[in-house]
């Protein structure tokens, strides 16, 4: 394909999800920009990501391997409530958001990458894809991917009738440098992915790369999320941020409340295992609702969701990061030829969608089996972080 044959592609959201697409469809000869909203840098809507192929796959395109960017395990370990801990060998490469946008932005320094930019109109006229923003930007190409996530504006946009629902638990999280874990606590969790669960919650916790993609011992993370039931009414109250602002799909570090930090804390001391409990009292608490976004139609005209503005996997599944990848790297293979001068490439692109929706409905269910095992998001499981 000819420089002056490629298309443009507009992506919206400029996360990993985003930046993957902006790779693949690179690797097809397509000329790309990206749309993120974020004002600032973006912000990871997580913390540890597990190295799945997907990954795997695009960083070896990128000329990286997946350990340049990740800490290795060697053991699963369960603790017990009294802090006993069972351990088997599993090995496993673990990265974090930061250290994957980073190996996926720095090769795209030549590329269209605009900030304050939340998708507001699309208009499509013939082959040709006009984006407008709220400042009176606009972008105009020939495609447009929407990889904004669970809160995507480009969804809405394609399918007002489409919402996430939540899914009755949320995750509180917490990143902490190693540097500031106590040496005991660090010697039982470095190497080792650790849980433990019990009726209505369940945590896990593992190392990952430091926060400028650092891995050698005492500058990496530790990194840590705890499931908890909650009724959806208590819900407003926990994303009630202390700068007064009302989140609805992430409440940042820093925004906790310190009554809700107190709350934390003592439902951790009253019900983890003792290493746990100290692990969240020295923690920056963050969290996220867990939503679940039903399968739809994810192609439109000149037009396509990747990621979790496609639909949600439960994160015990660990795929959400490789499932917007494989979205992406399906998408491009779809498009691969495509010039502006010819019609879309359909039968190809309805398989792709065909194929990642059957795909997303796999995953969802086994995300959907995993957390029920665990009675998370279940009638019978316990609820917690009762309003009174």
């Amino acid at each position: 394909m000819g420089k002056s044959d490629a298309f443009k592609a507009l992506i919206i959201g400029g996360s990993v999800g985003g930046l993957a697409a902006a790779h693949e469809l690179r690797s097809i000869g397509a000329e790309v920009a990206v749309y993120e909203r974020s004002v600032g840098r973006t912000q990871a809507r997580g913390a540890g990501i597990v190295m799945q192929p997907e990954v795997e796959a695009l960083l070896a395109n990128l000329g990286l391997s997946a350990r340049s960017v990740s800490v290795e395990l060697r053991e699963r370990q369960q603790l017990h409530i009294r802090g006993k801990a069972e351990r088997y060998r599993a090995p496993q490469l673990m990265t974090a958001w930061d250290a994957l946008y980073r190996a996926l932005r720095e090769p795209l320094d030549d590329v269209c990458y605009r900030l304050d930019s939340s998708l507001r109109h699309v208009r499509v006229e013939g082959h040709d894809v006009t984006a407008e923003f709220p400042d009176g930007h606009v972008a105009q190409g020939n495609f447009l991917v929407g990889a904004d996530g669970i809160g995507s504006a480009t969804r809405r946009l394609l399918d007002a009738t489409s919402r996430p629902a939540y899914a009755g638990y949320v995750a509180w999280r917490g990143l902490e440098p190693e540097s500031a874990v106590p040496e005991d606590l660090l010697d039982l969790l470095s190497g080792r992915f650790t849980f433990f669960e019990s009726s209505g919650m369940q945590m896990l916790c593992y190392l990952v790369p430091g926060a400028n993609g650092e891995l050698e011992e005492g500058s990496r993370r530790v990194n840590w999320v705890w499931y908890v039931n909650l009724a959806e009414h208590d819900l407003p109250r926990l994303l009630a941020g202390r700068s007064g602002r009302q989140f609805e799909h992430f409440l940042p570090p820093g925004e906790l409340r310190p009554e809700i930090v107190e709350e934390v804390t003592e439902q951790a001391d009253a019900s983890l295992a003792p290493q746990f409990a100290e692990l969240v009292r020295l923690s920056d608490v963050f969290m996220q609702p867990v939503f679940d976004l039903p399968p739809g139609r994810i192609l439109a005209n000149h037009a396509a969701l990747v990621g979790d503005a496609a639909g949600t996997v439960r994160p015990h599944t660990a795929s959400g990061t490789s499932k917007a990848f494989g979205d992406a790297a399906g998408l491009a293979a779809a498009m691969e030829g495509w010039t502006p001068r010819h019609g879309l490439p359909l039968r190809r692109l309805e398989e792709w969608e065909a194929q990642r929706l059957s795909h997303l409905v796999r995953v969802s269910e086994i995300g959907i089996e995993l957390a029920t095992r665990s009675s998370l998001g279940v009638p019978q499981g316990d609820k917690f972080f009762a309003s009174d």
